[in-house]
């Protein structure tokens, strides 16, 4: 269950950017606090905590000490009579450098079809897995290339549309803050021409090719078994057949989306693929503009697998016409996007089921002179109203983040950092700090300054997540699990049979439990971890 030895007083447990404010949550009482240098053990600053608020979702009153003064670079913990110590916590130009590589590199642990070696997979080393092909769900007889990619989840499902969500996150990182990815992690096919962020993408843009049906253009929705494997199943381990399942607009959409960003991002590193690219996203296109209805997928009946169900694709054909009229100047996918910027649907989401805020960022970030004056301020203002909303809301929640109670469901640390990169997006487009500012509350919430005193992200922190509901992180016999992985976090939903034992009656921000049972608490994605090295990038130059 939950540890029971919760620390009162709770901070980033791997630090703060000397320039940032500096605040640490007191939960219960507030009162004077000391910050000790780890290394003099010397008194450096002295505080209040104060200015308490009643927090509905920890259902804890969360006073805050700022100790934003403390600008010496150096290791500290904060202590206060009658409690037990923080954790540590460094404050430096760039404190998030190890987490950056950590993040970055997890991705390398989600492949598939490769060995990953000892040499850069360290004691997570495991014998490459699924290299059989894969049969198409209507056609069990058609057999199809389907090696290669990332796997989705704790599970070794793979699915276009998250992928393409995760794939976008990492190249919009890429985008705004090359220089974050200067030094190489490094990966077996590290070159130090290619950044290894563009290395690592292709990766799974690679695999995402071999989703897209020749003949139509169309992109198979997921890739998986019948059913999930055990949750002690290494992944060269599970030998079931893999199926493609039946085509969907939104995979379609977020295909072409992707892909025509990927053109743009690569030409300068390698002209033929990234035409290849382009050349795959203008099939994409044509499949949706050859099918401007179709149903929202489902899972065919004997399969039990994640379904990512999603009825609406206007979102996916926005950021897609949004993308291609980046990548190619091309006015008649200006048109389709202008048409559909008239349709009701979000604009400004970040999810992988509503992705109508890559296609809103993509025509913001063409320039004035590029675009429809009229929708792109429009658009802007739109961005600009969430933004301020996040914040209010942020500066309203006991641990500064822009979750309401209701907000903390299955994967609520990915609204956590969706709305991180969001904030970080609009400071792009305003540069108005208080964006900024609120986009590293998140961060801090997710390593640890939380009611339960948690690090979400394995490896990092000295209370993090140690047990996910990772399958390789359970069947490997490492006491370690995999690093660099994001959990879902509190789900206020209860939706799994451990969770419902252990903790009935929890406010939303406590329903977590870092065991491997709970699937709904403590699984990772790509796509967690995604929005979170967008977020740690901007951090990071």
């Amino acid at each position: 269950m939950v540890d029971s030895r919760i620390r009162s007083i709770t901070i980033n447990q791997i630090g703060y950017p000397i320039n940032s404010k500096k605040i640490a949550m007191f939960k219960g009482r507030g009162g004077e606090y000391r910050v000790i240098n780890d290394a003099t053990k010397e008194v450096v600053y002295r505080g209040q905590a104060v200015d308490p608020i009643k927090d509905e979702a920890s259902g804890v009153n969360v006073y805050t000490g700022d100790f934003s003064l403390i600008e010496e670079p150096g290791q500290y913990h904060i202590e206060q009579d009658g409690r037990e110590a923080s954790g540590s916590f460094l404050v430096s130009e760039l404190p998030y450098h190890k987490l950056h590589k950590g993040m970055l590199k997890a991705f390398y642990y989600f492949r598939c079809g490769v060995d990953l070696e000892e040499e850069f997979a360290g004691d997570w080393h495991h014998k490459a897995c699924h290299l059989a092909k894969g049969r198409i769900y209507q056609q069990p007889n058609t057999l199809l290339d389907s090696c290669g990619g990332w796997h989705d989840a704790g599970d070794y499902g793979k699915y276009s549309g998250p992928g393409a969500k995760a794939v976008a996150d990492l190249l919009l990182a890429y985008e705004l803050y090359p220089e974050a990815f200067s030094e190489p992690i490094p990966l077996p096919e590290t070159d130090n021409l290619t950044p290894d962020v563009l290395i690592e993408c292709r990766v799974e843009l690679e695999w995402l090719m071999k989703m897209q049906e020749a003949v139509s253009g169309g992109v198979f929705h997921k890739l998986t078994t019948l059913q999930f494997p055990a949750l002690d199943v290494m992944p060269e381990d599970d030998l079931s057949d893999v199926y493609f399942s039946p085509i969907s607009a939104t995979a379609t959409g977020c295909y072409a989306g992707v892909m025509a960003t990927a053109a743009r991002i690569y030409m300068p590193f390698d002209s033929d693929f990234a035409e290849g690219c382009l050349k795959a996203a203008i099939a994409a296109w044509n499949w949706l503009e050859q099918n401007p209805s179709v149903p929202g997928f489902t899972n065919p009946t004997e399969m039990e697998t994640g379904e990512y169900g999603d009825e609406q694709d206007l979102d996916e054909r926005y950021w897609a016409a949004a993308e291609l009229f980046r990548s190619t100047g091309d006015e008649s996918y200006h048109r389709v996007f202008q048409a559909l910027a008239k349709e009701s649907f979000s604009k400004v989401k970040l999810g992988w089921a509503d992705m109508g805020g890559y296609g809103t960022i993509s025509y913001l970030m063409n320039g004035e002179e590029h675009v429809n004056d009229n929708l792109y301020a429009e658009l802007k203002r739109k961005w600009l109203q969430e933004a301020n909303r996040l914040v209010q809301q942020g500066s309203q929640d006991g641990y500064h983040i822009s979750l309401r109670t209701e907000d903390y469901i299955w994967g609520s640390n990915m609204l956590v950092m969706n709305n991180a990169m969001f904030l970080l997006l609009a400071y792009v487009l305003m540069g108005d700090p208080v964006f900024e500012t609120c986009a590293l509350n998140h961060l801090h919430y997710l390593m640890g300054r939380n009611v339960l005193d948690m690090s979400y992200v394995t490896g990092f922190g000295d209370h993090q997540v140690m047990n996910p509901h990772h399958r390789p992180s359970v069947g490997d016999d490492v006491m370690a699990p995999v690093p660099g992985l994001v959990v879902g976090g509190p789900n206020r939903g209860l939706h799994d049979d451990y969770v419902r034992e252990h903790l009935q009656g929890k406010p939303a921000a406590q329903c977590f439990v870092d065991h491997e049972d709970s699937y709904s608490t403590n699984e990772v994605t790509i796509y967690w971890n995604s929005p979170t090295l967008f977020v740690v990038s901007h951090f990071n130059r």
